[in-house]
């Protein structure tokens, strides 16, 4: 039987959006397609709004064990916009189950307008990247977002600068969290260290040291490095060696 949630500021779109047959109907510019899902992008009275369409947890025992890879998403976006950290609203979602198998189910999020991934700044070595006063602003921010997730024992597990927005007044938003999840003791210390090591793999290439360290600062609260941190950073730099 089918599970499906439409916001209710957004009723006027239920012939589209009301039912996860209606969703799974829709046409539109697909921009991402695997296996088992696929990413369309519709345009419904001037607003763009992105369609994530799931036909499988996988082979096997996926279909009967854990978490459906549907459903983490929107509930980490949703736990994003409790703790206070930007991120695209979730519009409508659900999943259908046949017995007690996952058989299929979809999210649509709203569009944040005017915004770019940090990725693609990095690709094209933006000239902001250059700008301390604007690195400083960014940095801060995620520092923030960062600090609040680890301190509920939550990680994002693909903390990378394409899972990061900025919009055209420089606001910061986070994306992309299907893998995210509470952890304790050594995992949660370990997934820590991995999300600062997702971040200063690019990093590295297109911040000074000293920007470097002044983001983990912000990020732990304070303005000197304890023991602790300085065994961290090191973790943190040698994370991906051999592996890039």
């Amino acid at each position: 039987m089918p599970g499906w949630k439409l916001e209710p500021a957004y009723s006027d779109l239920a012939e589209d959006f009301g039912s996860l047959e209606a969703v799974f109907a829709l046409q539109g510019e697909r921009l991402t397609r695997d296996p088992l899902s696929e990413v369309i992008r519709v345009k419904r009275n001037g607003v763009n709004y992105y369609v994530k369409r799931y036909v499988g947890a996988g082979k096997g025992l996926r279909r009967y064990l854990g978490k459906p890879r549907v459903k983490a998403e929107w509930q980490n976006l949703k736990r994003f916009a409790k703790w206070g950290i930007p991120t695209a609203e979730v519009v409508a979602w659900g999943l259908e189950r046949r017995g007690a198998a996952y058989d299929r189910g979809a999210m649509i999020t709203r569009e944040l307008p005017n915004t770019e991934d940090l990725s693609a700044l990095a690709d094209r070595h933006d000239p902001k990247l250059a700008d301390r006063a604007w690195v400083d602003n960014i940095s801060r921010q995620l520092a923030g977002y960062t600090r609040t997730m680890h301190d509920n024992r939550f990680t994002h597990n693909d903390l990378k600068w394409r899972n990061l927005l900025i919009d055209d007044d420089d606001k910061l938003f986070l994306i992309d969290c299907p893998n995210g999840d509470f952890w304790r003791g050594f995992w949660l210390k370990y997934r820590i260290t991995k999300d600062l090591a997702c971040l200063d793999k690019v990093a590295k290439y297109h911040l000074s040291a000293t920007q470097r360290l002044r983001f983990y600062l912000q990020y732990r609260g304070r303005e000197r490095l304890n023991a602790a941190d300085k065994k961290r950073i090191r973790h943190v730099v040698r994370f991906f060696e051999g592996r890039e």
